[in-house]
């Protein structure tokens, strides 16, 4: 979890002061502008939530719960980007510890070709095989499968008799996915951020990171059966944190496992919204809220086999959303007959696998798997070092085995595909465009305008308003007027990613020059922008990380949203009487570009665009290892069906130019590079690099003509 590093959500966010072009800032004027985006979103989600309540009374029979299931299977399978195929498990034993009362083997298998998988299997001494079985995916901690809680929990289940295995996680243990030789460890801040960067890249071809950390777990499961020392038809799964995500989530796709024991993860999604917000990438799926499914999901899809909760009060996962989960699921198999077999065990502690939460999981498991009851208390443990349960010989499969794989290398290798197979017109770029980004268009909608007052300034008046883009989201706005011209004058909507302010000097340039021009705070920049804190360190990595998750939970995107903010402003603009409507323009620069982009796609009126400072492409993402600060710039499966490159063809015969592109973390690119990206597209698309020493007002009225 993000929160295991750093606990920035108890500490208060940094101020954020009022500019020289802010008004709404005020808490006299507008009672929470930071607050407004965020409060959009959970507005959603909450509507959303509130609609499943009224499906999930409906259940009442073993076939409606049935029904319940396959549609949760069916759509995790999608968000995952369909099932992998079962390739050979090439399965080798690197070694082995003797521990006393137990064994410790150390496992090498392939869940796909090349892609190694580290792992420990722990098998008694004492009773006779075949023994029942735990598959224990494992959480975020550092050591891996060496952690000291896993180790007392594998050895604890191998005392009792039964059989255990336990893998490192992609990002962790054996197998960092960012690894670096002078660091001896990630080049990132952790294994939650490698997953992050991971799915946000996997995310654009519509496939997800956990596809990988679930198909590893279905696969350790291939291989924990197929020892002769276990009982496939006695098989649990239990696991902490990022363990317990997985305990769910292989539960709920796996008939094979029987009895599951998830630990520091079942909560409800209207809790994680008030409180923590979305985890890291393997956490979160697109699309679940809107789908109309919540934590109590993964216990349906279960179907009523043996499912215990095991939860810390004082946990970050909020244990008021595991007691509301717990009631909802209690009530639901309550009708069919099935309370006795969901449970629930809280312990006033923290988050992880504490000696409480253990030794209620051997309990669980001993009842359920070997039919019997066992009190005794977990036995001291002397810790094996990480070393000795290593299984690659320098402790990192990378540099270890020649021919291993990778995450970054396999999501290359999709994007190559990818490419190869898009060949879509215009028209079917555009509908595509709109389905995944999300994109609403509210044409029709009365526009809600409102008045702050006005500036003066020598060659321009400058209005201060608020533009109502959609019930709760209002966008405050700067409109800059020119004194003289013509009646009806050409007229920019000049958007900005680092809000209006930072617009407001080359939009009244603008202005000198005859235009009428509409600079906007898009949501999420500007004054909209989410009191977010700089010492977060997802904050620091991938910007609004919260608000680009929570839109996506509930089917939207923040380019698509703000897309619509973009077509909102234009109807403004050709509403205007002083303004001529068949010359409008649309200049988008730094995190708005993108949104810019997307809304000339979407709307005709926008006669041509200019784009700086735009991502260059979403397959540089997949292509550069790491990214910075462009979360929200993401629309999940894109690369299925187009490029921000083809985007722009899709606009010809209008003109559009691309300066200044960056890559994923926001270096400018060489014209060289970019005119590689944008290769082969129509004269009417001009890529360039503007010095910083030429004014963008000549660039700005190149793409306005009158």
């Amino acid at each position: 979890m993000r929160l295991l590093l750093l606990f920035a959500f108890v500490l208060a966010a940094p101020a954020q002061q009022p500019g020289e072009w802010d008004f709404l800032s005020d808490p006299s004027v507008f009672p929470d502008v930071h607050g407004m985006l965020p409060a959009y979103l959970k507005s959603r989600a909450f509507a959303m939530l509130d609609q499943r309540k009224e499906t999930i009374s409906h259940i009442s029979t073993m076939s409606d719960l049935e029904a319940r299931r396959q549609r949760v299977r069916e759509r995790i399978w999608s968000y995952l980007g369909g099932r992998p195929a079962r390739t050979p498990l090439n399965a080798r034993i690197a070694g082995t510890l003797d521990r006393g009362d137990y064994t410790v083997e150390k496992i090498i298998f392939e869940s796909r070709p090349h892609f190694y998988v580290t792992a420990n299997l722990y098998l008694p001494k004492a009773g006779k095989a075949p023994y029942p079985a735990i598959l224990f995916p494992l959480g975020h901690e550092r050591g891996a499968k060496a952690h000291s809680a896993w180790q007392q929990c594998l050895a604890g289940f191998a005392r009792r008799g039964f059989v255990a295995l336990a893998w490192d996680p992609i990002g962790q243990g054996e197998r960092v996915q960012f690894y670096d030789e002078d660091w001896h460890g990630s080049k990132l801040q952790g294994s939650t951020v490698e997953h992050s960067i991971l799915g946000m890249q996997s995310l654009l071809m519509g496939t997800h990171v956990a596809q990988y950390t679930i198909w590893d777990g279905i696969r350790a499961l291939d291989y924990l059966v197929s020892r002769p020392e276990v009982d496939p038809k006695r098989v649990g799964c239990t696991g902490n944190s990022g363990g317990g995500t997985h305990t769910a989530y292989l539960s709920a796709l796996d008939d094979r496992i029987q009895v599951a024991a998830p630990s520091c993860y079942i909560t409800s999604w209207r809790r994680m919204l008030e409180s923590i917000g979305p985890q890291d990438g393997e956490q979160v799926f697109p699309f679940f809220l809107r789908d109309g499914f919540d934590y109590p999901d993964f216990l349906y899809a279960f179907l009523g086999k043996p499912f215990l909760m095991l939860t810390a009060i004082r946990d970050f996962f909020p244990i008021g959303g595991a007691r509301s989960t717990f009631a909802e699921a209690k009530e639901v198999f309550g009708r069919l007959g099935l309370a006795s077999q969901v449970a629930m065990f809280e312990a006033d502690d923290g988050h992880g696998y504490s000696k409480p939460r253990r030794e209620a999981a051997y309990r669980w498991f001993t009842r359920w798997l070997q039919g019997k009851e066992n009190d005794s208390p977990e036995a001291p443990l002397t810790l094996a070092s990480e070393e000795e349960l290593q299984c690659a010989p320098t402790g990192q499969v990378k540099t270890s085995i020649p021919d291993a794989t990778d995450v970054f290398t396999l999501n290359l290798e999709t994007a190559r595909r990818l490419r190869a197979g898009r060949t879509f017109s215009p028209e079917a770029i555009r509908a595509r465009a709109r389905e995944v980004t999300g994109y609403e268009t509210h044409a029709g909608r009365p526009l809600q305008i409102t008045s702050y007052g006005h500036l003066t300034r020598p060659a321009c008046r400058v209005e201060k308003l608020t533009l109502q883009s959609e019930p709760g989201i209002l966008l405050p706005a700067l409109l800059f007027l020119p004194e003289d011209g013509p009646q009806r004058k050409p007229a920019i909507l000049l958007a900005d990613g680092k809000g209006k302010a930072a617009a407001a000097s080359d939009a009244e340039a603008l202005a000198g020059k005859g235009y009428v021009v509409l600079a906007p705070d898009l949501r999420g920049f500007g004054e909209t922008e989410p009191a977010l804190d700089r010492r977060d360190y997802f904050v620091r990595n991938f910007g609004d990380y919260e608000s680009a998750w929570n839109a996506l939970l509930t089917g939207k995107t923040m380019p698509g949203m703000r897309a619509g903010d973009v077509t909102r402003g234009i109807d403004l603009l050709a509403g205007r009487t002083d303004v001529d409507s068949a010359r409008l323009y649309v200049i988008g620069r730094g995190g708005a570009a993108t949104a810019a982009l997307f809304a000339a796609l979407f709307d005709g009126r926008i006669r041509s665009l200019l784009v700086e400072g735009m991502l260059s492409s979403y397959e540089s993402v997949v292509t550069e290892r790491i990214l910075q600060g462009n979360v929200d710039q993401m629309t999940p499966s894109a690369l299925r069906y187009f490029d921000l490159p083809a985007i722009a063809a899709a606009l010809a015969p209008r003109r559009v130019g691309v300066f200044n592109a960056v890559n994923p973390l926001g270096q400018e690119l060489p014209l060289s590079r970019l005119k590689k990206e944008y290769a082969g597209l129509p004269a009417t698309v001009e890529i360039g690099v503007r010095p910083r020493e030429q004014p963008f007002l000549a660039l700005a009225e190149r793409f306005a003509r009158r």
